[in-house]
C-alpha cells in the first residue's frame, strides 16, 4: 500500500512531481508509486486535483501515459535535444482538452481530463518558457529525475539518498577507492 510519504513533492512543479511517481526509473528495480487507481487518485488529491469520481484502470493508464510522455519531454529538454514526436503530440493533445473552466469546490473534485490537462499545460509552459533553463537532471544514474533548480548549483535531486550516494561516490573516486556500483 502506498502512503502519502511515498510520494515526492519537491520537484518544483506538479508535472515534475508526477515524474517522481515512478522512482529509480532507470535502475534495475523501478518503484511504481501509482500502481493502482486508488494510489493515482490519492496522488491527484494531494497535488490539488481531487478527481470527482473513482479512477478506473483506464484512467490510471491515461495518467501513466501522461507521466511517461512528460518524462520524455523533460529528458529531451535537459539533454538539449528534440523530444520524440509521439510524446510531444500526447502532451499537446491532453493539454488541448476542450472544456469549460471548472470553478469548483475542492471537496467536490474535478473531472480527470481537466486535471490531466492542467498538468500538461503547466509542463508546456515550463518547457517552452524561460524556466526551461532551470530544469536539471539528477546525477544519480538510477534516478535521473528532472527537477527545477533555481540555484543553478545542484547535482542531485532533492532526495537525500541521491545526494548522499553521489557524494560518497565522488569522495571514493577522489580517494581511489571502490565506487558504489
Amino acid at each position: 500500500m502506498t502512503t502519502e510519504t511515498d510520494f515526492r513533492f519537491d520537484g518544483g512543479a506538479t508535472w515534475l512531481n508526477l515524474l517522481a511517481t515512478r522512482g529509480q526509473s532507470f535502475g534495475t528495480r523501478p518503484i511504481e508509486r501509482i500502481g493502482t487507481p486508488e494510489a493515482g487518485r490519492r496522488w491527484l488529491g494531494l497535488v490539488g486535483f481531487p478527481p470527482q469520481d473513482e479512477l478506473s484502470d483506464a484512467d490510471l493508464a491515461g495518467l501513466v501515459r501522461l507521466r511517461e510522455a512528460l518524462r520524455e519531454l523533460a529528458m529531451a529538454a535537459v539533454a538539449g535535444r528534440e523530444p520524440a514526436a509521439e510524446a510531444a503530440q500526447e502532451v499537446r493533445a491532453i493539454a488541448a482538452i476542450p472544456a469549460e473552466p471548472v470553478w469548483r469546490d475542492q471537496v467536490a473534485g474535478i473531472p480527470l481530463d481537466m486535471a490531466l490537462a492542467a498538468i500538461a499545460v503547466q509542463a508546456l509552459v515550463t518547457l517552452q518558457g524561460p524556466d526551461r533553463q532551470l530544469l536539471h537532471q539528477c546525477a544519480e544514474v538510477d534516478c535521473r529525475w528532472v527537477f527545477l533548480d533555481t540555484s543553478g548549483r545542484r547535482h542531485w535531486c532533492p532526495s537525500p539518498a541521491c545526494a548522499s550516494r553521489g557524494r560518497v561516490r565522488a569522495h571514493r573516486a577522489r580517494q581511489g577507492g571502490p565506487s558504489l556500483g
